[in-house]
């Protein structure tokens, strides 16, 4: 299910290309990866991505030829810089050429799903970041969490949570289905920015696992090296 948006990923490196695809696609984004700026145009032209992540060096048009030529004909296209060209007048020169973000390699997946995220949100300015339900209430399999009377049950039996366990249970719910990093949950949780201490990511989800999950089929499931989803057993 496209989630989060289309991704296009332009990197002669197929070994990038085939992680970026398994990993942006396991967080919800829905990716296609292609090796060079021809193959990048017909689907830029053809309106099917919604964003783009873009290596320099590449044979042919290289990465910050093939920006400027889009700038010039007036695509605002959000585009990502993911390279290996990490000089202080690389950068300025990709984002003076109309790049949105600019993320060096070694790199890491979680960081660029957050600065897609927060850079297809700025493309949509329009769209809220967490749609509520109208009635208040959120579920998943015998899972319900009433926000307007602040209850949280499961198979019809009281779940006793703090208020932060509360607001955790609530982002991942709002997510479900979705792979959440600990950057992104202590963002919307703790309204910390990537300077947080993800620890106690850990610690809440443990705990929020212990009260939600003990005794019965998982729904709280840890994805190693990204992060966390909740989901219905069935899928």
């Amino acid at each position: 299910m496209n989630t989060t948006g289309r991704i296009l990923v332009v990197d002669d490196d197929p070994g990038i290309g085939e992680l970026l695809v398994s990993a942006l696609g396991f967080a919800g984004f829905t990716v296609t990866a292609v090796t060079d700026a021809a193959d990048a145009l017909k689907i830029i032209t053809a309106g099917e991505t919604d964003a783009m992540v873009l290596d320099v060096m590449m044979p042919g048009i290289d990465g910050f030829d093939l920006l400027q030529l889009l700038r010039s004909k007036g695509d605002r296209l959000p585009v990502l810089f993911l390279t290996a060209r990490d000089a202080v007048e690389d950068r300025v020169r990709g984002l003076r050429l109309g790049a949105d973000d600019y993320v060096t390699k070694p790199f890491s997946v979680v960081e660029v799903v957050a600065r897609l995220e927060a850079l297809l949100r700025r493309a949509r300015p329009d769209e809220p970041d967490e749609p509520a339900p109208d009635d208040g209430r959120l579920c998943l399999a015998d899972l319900e969490l009433d926000d307007q009377v602040h209850r949280v049950t499961r198979g019809g039996e009281p779940i006793h949570l703090s208020p932060t366990e509360f607001r955790l249970l609530q982002y991942l719910l709002l997510n479900a289905g979705r792979v959440l990093s600990k950057a992104q949950i202590l963002q919307h949780v703790w309204q910390y920015d990537f300077g947080g201490d993800s620890g106690v990511v850990e610690r809440f989800v443990s705990n929020l696992r212990r009260k939600v999950d003990d005794g019965r089929e998982p729904l709280i499931h840890t994805v190693r090296g990204f992060g966390y989803s909740i989901r219905s057993p069935q899928s």
